[in-house]
């Protein structure tokens, strides 16, 4: 029988460009359970399922998915329940996700397209100014 994969918490850090800290977070927060070893279980064994629950959290969290979300839907996959409940409440989280990015969307192009107007009008001023005839001061 093959022995399982495993990993160091410096080998899953530097394969994803994580601090060791980021990963000891990730696992307080329930997205690793790694298996313990060595005096008083300092270190920790990562496994293949850890590895992909970590590559997991990291897409999540590029989708703008809170941990607790992402811990959410990991879970889901991890249980032997039925695939259907869990892809609705993917797509439920997602929608919600979408929408709260749509949302910022529109608020963002309106921030810039208020920019844009007041470039615009700051130009318009700056080459008034630039042709207006210069006043001499008086040196009195």
């Amino acid at each position: 029988m093959a022995t399982p994969v495993t990993f160091t918490i410096s080998d899953l850090a530097r394969e994803f460009d994580l601090t060791t800290r980021a990963m000891r977070f990730y696992e307080d927060m329930g997205l690793l359970q790694p298996q313990r070893s060595g005096p008083g279980g300092r270190n920790r064994i990562y496994s293949a399922r850890d590895r992909t629950r970590l590559k997991l959290t990291l897409r999540a969290k590029r989708l703008g998915l809170s941990l607790s979300e992402a811990r959410e839907i990991i879970d889901m996959y991890d249980s032997p329940r039925d695939t259907g409940p869990q892809l609705k409440k993917f797509l439920a989280i997602l929608a919600q996700h979408r929408k709260q990015l749509e949302e910022q969307m529109e608020d963002l192009q309106a921030n810039l397209d208020e920019v844009k107007v007041h470039e615009k009008e700051a130009r318009t001023l700056l080459a008034r100014t630039e042709k207006a005839p210069r006043r001499k001061v008086n040196g009195s």
